[in-house]
């Protein structure tokens, strides 16, 4: 496949009623790409993107195996190998360096291409923003999940990613799976699960949601693909894509690959894993531009959102508020038990009170 090149005069005449929808997964799509606005490459992009939730390119940097070596020589001495070694393997824990690009400049180089920034760009209908790199040297080993649920958007779907290969991948170094078309379903978040997050003790983590990630791939008998990838081939996928990484079967092989996750321009960027708008949880995200290096303000239709309702909705301290009229003498008469275990009521009330329903006064 050749590089490639979007042209900067493509142009739809066309009145889109849904600007809240990605144009690549638009019920208007054939209106957005068409033989008339379309060269033939980028035709194939959007289609299969589209229909299948990713879509494989050419890196489109003809520098790449040079930067890719200089990257694998750069971050080989920073991830810790005896460890991954000794228990990591065997267990399915993988490697990453989150946001290598702070350091590496090759690193960014990749994430900040500007070819596939418009490439993506033209895909979705906004401006690209990268905004996080994780740099793998073997397999995650990762259960299937949709990246829709640890970064979202809202407007909804306006991220994807795009892993590129560093190396060829064999079959045996854990390659990337996933299962195409399961895109197209609704994103599921936590109310659709029956679950509170801002209730739990711990933080959540996926596994409450790889369940209902089984159910539905077993529902609508979604076959899982394979990618072994070639050095230099790259897959772009959709937010909602379900994907993981293969079983390991050799320690000695190496899987290394770099993603980048990208947001789009006039969105407000959260975790719905960790929030629970209707119970006032918001763990809103904290994006820097990697082309710009500047912070990315949440937006909700053109106007920022308010600093003031993003730290009230932070769901730490949904976790841990303390109410105004809270009075440590009043809850412990209120609250026996407390006062005979000889515990603190401010600390009490924060850890275990709130969560248990105790009354305060």
């Amino acid at each position: 496949m050749p590089i490639v090149e979007i042209k900067k005069n493509n142009h739809v005449d066309f009145k889109n009623t849904l600007p809240g929808v990605p144009h690549v997964e638009s019920p208007f799509f054939n209106q957005f790409f068409s033989p008339d606005n379309c060269e033939t490459e980028l035709l194939r992009i959007s289609r299969e993107l589209n229909e299948n939730g990713f879509v494989v390119i050419d890196f489109p940097d003809k520098d790449f195996d040079r930067k890719a070596e200089l990257i694998k020589n750069s971050l080989r001495g920073k991830y810790d190998w005896d460890k991954w070694h000794s228990t990591g393997y065997e267990i399915g824990n993988g490697m990453r360096i989150q946001d290598a690009w702070e350091f590496d400049e090759n690193v960014r180089s990749i994430a900040i291409n500007q070819v596939v920034i418009d490439l993506i760009s033209r895909l979705y209908g906004r401006k690209a923003q990268p905004f996080q790199s994780l740099n793998f040297p073997v397999g995650t080993q990762q259960h299937f999940h949709s990246d829709a649920i640890h970064f979202s958007s809202i407007p909804e779907r306006f991220m994807c990613g795009v892993w590129v290969a560093l190396e060829d991948i064999s079959e045996d170094a854990g390659p990337l799976e996933y299962y195409p078309g399961s895109h197209k379903w609704p994103i599921y978040t936590n109310e659709h699960i029956g679950l509170n997050a801002s209730l739990l003790e711990n933080k959540p983590t996926q596994e409450l949601y790889e369940p209902m990630w089984r159910s539905l791939i077993e529902a609508h008998g979604l076959k899982k693909q394979t990618f072994t990838a070639k050095k230099g081939q790259a897959l772009i996928w959709a937010a909602n894509l379900l994907h993981g990484g293969g079983k390991q079967k050799s320690s000695s092989k190496t899987r290394w690959s770099q993603v980048t996750h990208y947001y789009f321009e006039n969105c407000a960027y959260y975790s719905p894993l960790r929030s629970d708008p209707f119970f006032g949880s918001i763990d809103f995200k904290n994006v820097t531009d990697m082309v710009t290096r500047r912070k990315v303000a949440n937006q909700y239709l053109g106007n920022h959102i308010p600093q003031d309702f993003v730290k009230l909705t932070d769901p730490k301290l949904k976790r841990n508020a303390i109410p105004g009229e809270f009075d440590p003498y009043l809850y412990l008469l209120k609250n026996p038990d407390v006062k005979a275990a000889g515990l603190d009521a401010w600390e009490h009330y924060s850890q275990f009170g709130w969560r248990e329903g105790r009354p305060i006064r």
